[in-house]
């Protein structure tokens, strides 16, 4: 049998992605944040992580870890803009996510700037996000 410390160092160590995708459907956020952490989570474990839920707090940092991680397509990082939808719709603050997104390429600033008009984004957040998405002049 193994320990919960076990499931954090195979999800912080390991490379196989069938490992690591099963390692996705453990039931401990701290395994999933680690998961969300390996540069070698494939999309498809990444994917599955997207729909985890255990706390505001865990939740947040979840969705942020994969909002940045390397291998995160397009598939993954519009069901983490869905999910941050969903946060702030309901009043959450998911705002490092938020940031996170709009500096991806894969995602289209017409996809993120809605984020900045649900209830629990702030003044500060939309300023931000127009920072973040306004084109750089050179």
């Amino acid at each position: 049998m193994r320990s919960p410390a076990d499931y954090l160092e195979r999800a912080r160590t390991e490379t196989d992605s069938s490992a690591l995708r099963q390692l996705a459907r453990c039931p401990y956020p701290f395994v999933w944040q680690a998961l969300a952490a390996n540069p070698h989570t494939p999309p498809a474990a990444l994917l599955e992580l997207s729909a985890a839920r255990d706390s505001s707090w865990n939740d947040n940092r979840l969705l942020r870890l994969l909002a940045g991680h390397p291998r995160a397509d397009r598939t993954v990082l519009k069901a983490v803009l869905d999910a941050t939808a969903a946060k702030l719709a309901a009043g959450e603050r998911p705002y490092a996510v938020v940031l996170a997104l709009a500096a991806r390429e894969e995602i289209e600033a017409d996809e993120v700037t809605p984020l900045g008009d649900l209830r629990g984004a702030s003044a500060r957040l939309r300023g931000l996000l127009a920072r973040r998405l306004r084109p750089v002049s050179r």
